[in-house]
C-alpha cells in the first residue's frame, strides 16, 4: 500500500463562526489530497485517459484545527476492484500528531472520453499498491 502524505497550514479563509476549520474545508482537503495522490503516481497517460469520481463519503471528526494549525494528512488506497476504489484519508495536528478526522472515501474509475464507468486495471490497481 503506497502512502501518500503532505501538509497544509490552516489559513483564515479555512475557518468557521466557531474559529476552527470549517467541517466543509476537511471535504475539500479529502478531494484534493485524493487528486495530488492519483497525480504523484501515475503517468500521463493514465490521467488523460481516466477520471474519478466520488460516489461515497464518510468523514469522522475526531478534534478541531485552529488557525495557524500545520495538519499533516496521509492518504492509501485499500480496495480497487471493479469499478471502484476505497480511498482512506487521516489528518492530524502536526505538532502533537492528535487525530483531526479521519475518511473513507468510495471512487468510481470513468473513462475520461466516454464518462462511463470502467474497469479498474491491474496497472492502475498497482500505483496504489507499490
Amino acid at each position: 500500500m503506497t502512502v501518500f502524505e503532505t501538509t497544509r497550514t490552516v489559513i483564515a479563509d479555512d475557518l468557521d463562526d466557531l474559529m476552527h476549520v470549517n467541517n466543509v474545508r476537511y471535504v475539500q482537503w479529502v478531494q484534493e489530497t485524493a487528486k495530488a495522490h492519483w497525480e504523484a503516481v501515475t503517468t500521463p497517460r493514465q490521467r488523460h485517459d481516466n477520471i474519478w469520481v466520488l460516489v461515497r463519503h464518510q468523514i469522522d471528526y475526531k478534534s478541531a484545527a485552529k488557525l495557524n494549525d500545520e495538519i499533516h494528512i496521509k492518504t492509501y488506497v485499500t480496495r480497487s476492484e471493479g469499478v471502484t476504489s476505497t480511498r482512506h484519508v487521516e489528518m492530524y495536528h502536526k505538532e502533537s500528531a492528535k487525530l483531526i478526522i479521519k475518511s473513507e472515501t468510495i471512487w468510481c474509475l470513468l473513462d475520461a472520453q466516454t464518462k462511463k464507468p470502467k474497469r479498474i486495471s491491474n496497472a492502475i490497481a498497482a500505483v496504489f499498491n507499490n
